[in-house]
């Protein structure tokens, strides 16, 4: 649904007109969903999770997708793998040709295979990673630019290997704040049409550097603020128009909207729980 104020804003000429693209896109539902160890500071094995409310939760987000004309292919889940629900750590997929994860944490290393078998049985060309990376969670494709996640999962020398993967420009930057362990987790790709490239972000989740290459590259990005970023909002997935984020990240809803944008919110608090939203659970698949 629209995240919407009480009162409509009256229509603003000076809002860009933003045009949607279906996607493809590869989810896994959350059927052995829990939180039985910790590796990021979400997590918390101490407090009860309830896998049934993941399930229903993560079917909202399904059936938002389906309704935006998404074609949407599922992984199939795997006991023993509660964190295989975050699909976007599970490759990075550009032109057919899927760079395969390698994770930092062993308990999540069994998801990598799973994920390079699926994208091999449906045509894609899979590459084996040498260098320690998860995916999209720490590549997000910009127009014609990756940017690329390092401080806390995804190694700097992953940024080379996908450079040499795509043949295209790597921009390298630092997460600084643990709770922003992933680069989707502190930075949204709202428009990735080359020439059009638009991004939200929270700077205080990068280093000094990377802010300010940022803010360079993208001198027209959303800045978003520490409440909305709590409650992962910038770990939101776009079509370009229709960016779906977290239900609880009210005013960066009022920003999209002030960019021309619809904002749909929907609730995966549970989700939230082993350190994922949105973009976590959304791996694209680009042909």
């Amino acid at each position: 649904m629209s995240i919407t104020d009480q009162e409509e804003e009256p229509a603003s000429a000076e809002r860009p007109l933003r045009t949607p693209r279906a996607r493809t896109v590869l989810m896994c539902r959350p059927e052995h969903f829990d939180v039985v160890y910790r590796i990021n500071p979400w997590m918390n094995p101490g407090l009860p999770t309830d896998t049934s409310l993941a399930v229903r939760q993560w079917d909202e987000l399904y059936r938002l997708y389906v309704g935006l004309g998404f074609d949407v292919r599922l992984i199939e889940p795997l006991a023993g793998l509660p964190d295989m629900v975050y699909a976007a750590n599970g490759a990075f997929v550009i032109g057919n040709i899927a760079y395969g994860a390698s994770f930092a944490y062993p308990e999540r290393q069994p998801e990598a295979p799973a994920y390079r078998a699926w994208l091999r049985g449906e045509g894609f060309e899979v590459v084996a990673p040498r260098a320690v990376n998860e995916g999209e969670g720490d590549f997000l494709l910009v127009g014609e630019t990756i940017l690329a996640g390092t401080g806390f999962r995804s190694s700097s020398a992953s940024h080379r290997e996908v450079a040499e993967v795509y043949g295209r420009e790597v921009l390298t930057l630092r997460l600084v704040d643990p709770s922003f362990y992933h680069l989707d987790t502190a930075l949204a790709v709202l428009d990735d049409t080359p020439g059009r490239e638009h991004i939200a972000y929270l700077p205080p989740a990068f280093d000094a550097d990377s802010r300010a290459l940022l803010a360079e590259r993208y001198p027209d990005a959303i800045l978003v603020d520490g409440d909305d970023a709590a409650v992962l909002g910038l770990n939101a997935f776009s079509d370009g128009y229709h960016v779906v984020i977290a239900s609880r990240a009210l005013d960066f809803a009022r920003q999209l909207r002030d960019h021309g944008y619809e904002a749909m919110g929907v609730d995966l608090s549970e989700l939230l729980l082993g350190g994922g939203g949105v973009k976590c659970c959304t791996l694209e698949l680009r042909r």
